[in-house]
């Protein structure tokens, strides 16, 4: 596809997700512009890198000059998260509006809090963790953002993240760089219950059609992930894809709490363990009868990933 308009994406964030959907842009042929505390990424040529201060409105008014789409993918440190990401969020809606840009928001399923049957988006906001709390706020402020008429925005939400790239995760280095060394993969909850993974090419792709989509906005949205398997299936489908042994153990929740006692990151950690110790399914129906279910299969999805580390 030509970049007939010369449109300009700009996204805040180049870890996993922005260089995700980076990559997605530039496979359109889109002007790109990545935006993070540094200056400095890994990018292809004609993708531009730039220095900005995501909590500072008028840094981002000027790095969102001229753009078109803006992506939040910026994501404070865990253990920040409380503190830092409304200002995050703030700094880059200012930023987005300035210039008439539509703002396409990145979120996870925290605001939901703990519930008995797959996550919808017409469910109510019930977190009971302060991160939870937290991610409900942000999402309330930028939809009355939206219906005040002060930028137009959509949010795409996923649930934990596998694939290129991706290192703090759920299914991240401790499960594929421990499973490529022969060591046992470490998770977290049990085994045995469903837990939907969200592979992260396929929510850059999700993302960035919400961008192109008129009717996306004013919404959020769950952006599709294949089928939602057992912990242990999915645990099995990666060992299949790194051709070693299944290797696995699950840290009991009261050694978690215990650990938590003196580390702020598993602290933060061990507020969020209900995801998995009860089923944990987000249903994306809503999507796909809007956009198309564009899921890429485990399988696959695992060999590309599993081939990323291996490069590593």
């Amino acid at each position: 596809m030509s970049n007939t308009t010369n449109e300009l994406h700009v996204i805040f964030g180049s870890g996993p997700l922005g260089s995700a959907i980076m990559t997605e842009l530039v496979s359109k042929n889109k002007r790109v512009r990545l935006v993070n505390r540094h200056g400095r990424a890994e990018a292809p040529s004609g993708v531009e890198v730039i220095k900005g201060d995501a909590m500072d409105a008028a840094s981002t008014r000027v790095v969102c000059k001229g753009a078109t789409v803006v992506y939040n993918c910026a994501n404070p440190a865990y253990t920040e998260w409380v503190t830092l990401f409304p200002r995050i969020q703030a700094g880059i809606l200012e930023g987005a509006a300035a210039v008439g840009a539509k703002l396409i928001s990145a979120e996870n399923v925290y605001m939901y809090g703990q519930v008995d049957r797959p996550m919808t988006e017409d469910m109510p906001y019930a977190a009971h963790t302060r991160k939870g709390t937290v991610r409900a706020q942000m999402a309330t402020a930028l939809l009355e953002a939206h219906r005040a008429g002060k930028v137009q925005v959509a949010s795409g939400r996923a649930s934990d993240f596998y694939g290129p790239r991706v290192l703090s995760s759920a299914a991240g280095e401790r499960v594929f760089s421990f499973g490529l060394q022969g060591k046992t993969a470490s998770v977290m909850g049990k085994l045995d219950l469903p837990h939907t993974y969200s592979y992260i090419g396929d929510f850059a792709k999700g993302l960035v059609i919400l961008g192109e989509r008129p009717e996306a906005l004013g919404q959020a949205w769950h952006i599709p992930n294949a089928e939602t398997l057992t912990t242990h299936q999915f645990l099995t489908l990666a060992f299949n894809a790194m051709q070693r042994p299944l290797k696995v153990s699950a840290a009991p929740e009261i050694i978690l709490k215990v650990l938590g006692l003196f580390d702020p990151m598993m602290r933060e950690l061990v507020e969020m363990q209900y995801e998995f110790t009860t089923p944990f399914i987000i249903d994306h129906s809503k999507f796909a009868r809007a956009f198309g279910d564009i899921s890429t299969p485990h399988a696959q999805a695992l060999q590309e990933t599993v081939a990323w580390f291996k490069k590593r």
